[in-house]
Order: C-alpha cells, then sequence, then structure tokens
C-alpha cells in the first residue's frame, strides 16, 4: 500500500516541541538502524523518509503539539505516480479534471484539496512534475503520462499552442498589487476581441471605469477580473471562484454570462463553492477528494445534478471510494410558521443616514431559538443594518438583550488562537473547538491564518460570548462547501441548545436556507437607498426575493436541495404562472 507524508513546515517547531519530539518518539528512529523521521540540513525542520514509515503506527502525528506531520495510507487505486507534488513530504495532486469544448465543467471540493493547482497546471502556469519535484519534466513525458486519456489530447494541444488559455486567478485582491492605473485602463489593456464596451455593461461596471484600481471594492474587482478574462482571446476559459465577495444578483448575472462563453469552440472549466451557482452555472462536473494540505484526487466526469448529489452524498460510486462519514442532507421546509420560542427582543421603525446612503429599517422582532436571514444585494444597508443592531458606532436602537457580533471584515491582531478560544474551550468544546477543527490552530499566530481558517475562528469567538442574540455578517465567506454547511449547523445547534438567537447577513442562498427560519429582505438602490422589510416566513421571504431576481427554485427530488430552475424551463414557466418561485 502506498504510504504518503507530509510535513507542514510552517508549523513545525523544534524549539518549542522540545528539540524534535517526534523524532525521539519514532519506533524506527529507536530501532537504531533506520531513520524514518530525519533534519533537513537547509531549514532544520523535520523530513519523513516515506518508505520507511510503519504502517498505522501515528505516534508521531499524535505526540507533535503544532500538528505539523500527517502520514496517511492512499487508496489502492493510485497505483501512478502523483502528476504533480510540491516538495518531498508535500501536497500531491493524483489526476485532473479536463475542459470539454462546448461546455462549462464545474469542479468542487474541500479547501486544500488541490482545485486550484489543477487548474493551474490545466492553464499551463505550473508544470507538473509527476511527483519528481526535483526534475524537470519534459512535455513528452506530460504527454505520456496521460495515455489514453482526454487529457492527453488536451495537453498535446496547449502545448503545440492550439489551445490559447484565460485564467481569472482565486486571488482577486492580488490584482491591486500588480497593476497602477484606472480600472478602464486595465480592461483596455487586456482588450483583444474589441468587446469592450459590451462587457463592461453585462457585469455593471461603467460606474467605476474611472476609479483607481486601487480604490475598488471586492465585488467590484472581482467583476473586472472576471471582464479582463473574457476579453482576451482564448478558447479555454478558467474562473477559480469568480462569485466569491458578489451578492446574489450578481453571482447570477455573473454565472449567465460564463455559461455563454461555451460553444463547439470554446471550454470553460469554473471551482466554485456556491452549490446553486454551481448548479445553475455548470453542465457537467469533476469531484476533488482526499486529505485536505495532503493530496486531492479528481474523479471521472459526471453531470451536474449526480456530480453534486455524489458530493453530498459522501461516496463515489465509480472511483468506490467513500470520502466523508455522513452523508449531507436537507430538510424540506415546512409551509406553516416555524415553531419558534417566545419573543427575545424587538426593533421599531427607524431610520439612519450614513453619508449619502439613507437606511429605513420596518419594525421586527426575534424569538428565542430562532434564526433570521437576511438577503439583499451589495451596498443596500444589510452591514449598516446589523451594526446598528449590535451598537458598533452608535447605539441608536436600544436592543435590551446581551448581543454578539461577528463582522463582515475580519481583523487578525497580534495573538496566539488559544488565547482567543479560551471561553470556547472552557464551555463549548464539544459544539465549537470540535465540529470547527480549531484545536490543530491553537499554537498559530492569527495573523498567520488564512482567511477560512480566520473566518472559523471568528465564528467560534462570536457563539462562545455570553449573549442572547448572535449577529453574524457573511459567516461563509471563504469557506469551502462542507465548511459552510457545518458552520451552519453549528450556529442552529448552539441556538437551539441554549434557546438564543440569530441573525444572519450572507449571500449564498443554500446557507441562508440550510440555516434560517425567518427572513428580512433588503430592497432598495445600492449606494443610495436601503429598506430593511420586516421579518417574514421563509417560504414568504424566498418568494418575494426570487420574485425580484427573476428565477424560480425547486427541490431536488433525492437530496432536497435547493435548485434554480434553468430560466424559461417548462417548470420555470409554470411555477412562475403560479406565483410560486420557492421550492414548490
Amino acid at each position: 500500500m502506498t504510504r504518503i507524508a507530509v510535513v507542514d513546515k510552517s508549523k513545525c517547531n523544534p524549539i518549542k516541541c522540545g528539540n524534535y519530539l517526534c523524532k525521539s518518539v519514532c519506533p524506527v528512529n529507536r530501532a537504531g538502524d533506520d531513520e524514518c523521521i530525519i533534519v533537513d540540513d537547509i531549514d532544520k525542520k523535520i523530513k519523513i523518509v516515506e518508505e520507511l514509515c510503519i504502517d498505522k503506527c501515528s505516534i508521531c502525528i499524535k505526540k507533535c503539539p503544532f500538528h505539523a506531520l500527517t502520514v496517511v495510507n492512499l487508496p489502492s487505486e493510485l497505483d501512478k505516480e502523483p502528476i504533480h507534488r510540491y516538495s518531498e513530504n508535500g501536497f500531491a495532486l493524483y489526476n485532473l479534471p479536463v475542459p470539454l469544448f462546448g461546455k462549462v465543467v464545474g469542479v468542487i471540493g474541500r479547501n486544500g484539496i488541490g482545485k486550484s493547482t489543477a487548474v493551474k497546471i490545466l492553464a499551463n502556469l505550473i508544470r507538473p512534475n509527476l511527483g519528481r519535484f526535483d526534475t524537470k519534466v519534459s512535455e513528452k513525458e506530460i504527454i505520456d503520462y496521460f495515455k489514453g486519456t482526454e487529457a492527453q489530447a488536451f495537453f498535446e494541444k496547449l502545448f503545440a499552442d492550439k489551445i490559447k488559455v484565460s485564467y481569472k486567478p482565486q486571488q482577486v485582491d492580488l490584482i491591486p498589487k500588480a497593476f497602477d492605473g484606472t480600472v478602464l485602463d486595465l480592461l483596455k489593456k487586456s482588450d483583444e476581441k474589441n468587446e469592450l464596451n459590451k462587457v463592461i455593461d453585462l457585469l455593471g461596471l461603467r460606474m467605476v471605469l474611472d476609479r483607481d484600481i486601487k480604490t475598488v471594492s471586492g465585488g467590484e474587482l472581482q467583476r473586472i477580473a472576471i471582464a479582463a478574462t473574457v476579453l482576451k482571446k482564448a478558447n479555454v476559459y478558467f474562473f477559480d471562484e469568480p462569485t466569491s465577495y458578489l451578492d446574489i444578483k450578481q453571482r447570477l448575472i455573473v454565472s449567465k454570462f460564463i455559461r455563454s462563453l461555451a460553444d463547439k469552440d470554446t471550454a470553460v472549466m469554473v471551482i466554485e463553492h456556491d452549490l446553486i451557482i454551481l448548479d445553475y452555472m455548470t453542465d457537467l462536473i469533476h469531484l476533488m477528494f482526499g486529505k485536505e494540505t495532503v493530496y486531492g484526487i479528481t474523479s471521472h466526469v459526471k453531470t451536474t445534478k449526480l456530480g453534486i448529489n455524489t458530493y453530498l452524498s459522501g461516496y463515489s460510486k465509480d472511483e468506490n471510494m467513500r470520502f466523508r462519514d455522513k452523508a449531507i442532507t436537507f430538510i424540506k421546509p415546512s409551509t406553516s410558521e416555524s415553531v419558534t420560542g417566545s419573543l427575545l427582543t424587538a426593533w421599531n421603525n427607524f431610520e439612519k443616514k450614513f453619508g449619502s446612503f439613507s437606511l429605513s429599517v420596518e419594525q421586527g422582532e426575534v424569538n428565542n431559538n430562532q434564526v433570521i436571514g437576511i438577503l439583499g444585494e451589495n451596498g443596500i444597508g444589510k452591514t449598516s443594518f446589523v451594526k446598528t443592531l449590535a451598537g458598533v458606532d452608535s447605539k441608536d436602537v436600544d436592543i435590551k438583550v446581551k448581543l454578539a457580533y461577528k463582522a463582515q471584515y475580519l481583523k487578525a491582531k497580534d495573538d496566539l488562537v488559544i488565547n482567543v478560544l479560551q471561553k470556547a474551550i472552557e464551555k463549548y468544546t464539544n459544539q465549537l473547538i470540535k465540529p470547527l477543527d480549531l484545536e490543530k490552530l491553537f499554537e498559530r499566530n492569527i495573523q498567520e491564518l488564512s482567511g477560512g481558517e480566520l473566518q472559523r475562528l471568528a465564528i467560534a469567538v462570536c457563539l462562545s460570548q455570553d449573549a442572547d442574540l448572535f449577529l453574524l455578517d457573511e459567516p461563509s465567506a471563504y469557506l469551502d462547501v462542507e465548511q459552510r454547511i457545518l458552520v451552519s449547523k453549528v450556529i442552529k445547534e448552539m441556538v437551539a441548545t441554549y434557546n438564543k438567537a440569530a441573525i444572519v447577513v450572507d449571500h449564498d442562498l443554500l446557507f441562508i436556507d440550510y440555516l434560517s427560519n425567518k427572513l428580512i429582505i433588503f430592497e432598495g438602490e445600492p449606494a443610495l437607498k436601503g429598506l430593511a422589510k420586516t421579518p417574514v416566513s421563509l417560504m414568504q421571504g424566498m418568494d418575494a426575493f426570487l420574485k425580484d431576481l427573476q428565477i424560480s427554485f425547486r427541490r431536488d427530488d433525492e437530496t432536497n436541495r435547493p435548485r434554480a430552475n434553468k430560466p424559461d424551463s417548462q417548470l420555470d414557466r409554470k411555477q412562475k404562472s403560479e406565483d410560486k418561485l420557492y421550492y414548490v
């Protein structure tokens, strides 16, 4: 059986662990004949000799106080070398998804499983090393590796310059660091198709053209990056997380736009964590599974419906592989009012000005054992409303209960994770620390955390406070599909178990659907005025919200997950004619 060992060098701390603790407890090292764990002469961190590692030993893994080591047995089906490995004892990627002309192909999987690496290899930004990280691999060797597969034909065309690639990176926030000038300057530089005005209007960028690229918001930057990608002449387009920072209306616009790119001469591949959008956007899907930061495997291509349902089930029949202990299931919401607890608090009608933006709020109330979701466009006052309830800037609304608030934009202070989680560790280890997988972060500095790690930390800190009402602004940001559903379960269980309440702002409709008893719908004009409607039932709120978006939703017949109907399909027309847009 093939065994793979991964050392996270950023976590390995020989001084603090007591002078290479893992090396001293390793049975192979203690036997004295060979050394399974050795010290790297260059960085003085440890290395693991995989072939000497004892099956099911795990002593070094358990003893490492910084969770820097992982040793796993790979499935027996992986009898080839990986397509790419970053380093000795580094992450390994097996197999690749393949773009198909005339189709939008999606890629779904957990963070750290190799999705971005796979797409960068296909976009010719990373040269795959076939597991030989210290050797330059020839184009012929790469083509031979995929002999007899669709990937062979793809790489033959790629290396022969018969495929021209355009790639939108995941981290759009890096663009201002690499480019100086206005939005228009950037888009003109990218425009190889002479379609500048068409793309600007389709993506709603007309109002920001004269702004410096360093001053635009995250959502604007995302649409700018998509525009720049599409304006390049290419026959294969790659989009790595194209809907992050976007509101739901913008996500649908971007989805339709990306779908429109695929034709008999053009292939499109998309990495996306929003399941509703992924379902809406793609024709086919590859799953990626394995163990985060250790190894990733790409499944055979599946239809979008089958692919997402397989992913939720946690078991792929084609690969005969279980990659999650339990299936993720959805409960069809009741058509009647959700049963919740007694009245917790309420607010009256109020209005508030934020510079040139005005916010109007209708009266509302929240009960114990209730989660209220908030939906609306960017720039329409959702964050301002929640901050007003929380009394962040001023005490304009008197909410006579204890509050805990998680902000939309997270600040990473200079401190250890364990120090800010003391309340959660003392009272909610089983409810927060374990399900959010935070123990392995205890000895990390908060400033070193990734966006997803920082988000999980902030959620745990908020939910561990001595509060009656939790206010969470965009808790699904930076999280993968499984983490989003897990976080929604954690919030629901904290509310139900301790008779609390929560108000949650988010743009992931599946996340809000999974979580909410009631909805507050925001209307208005972005950046000018917003209206927060009074809380209504989930069905009533969704119907109103989907009507504004001009789409209809149904439930998947296998999983009960929400799915967007294809525009102008038979079911879409039927639901719209009956004025029942939400999950008939």
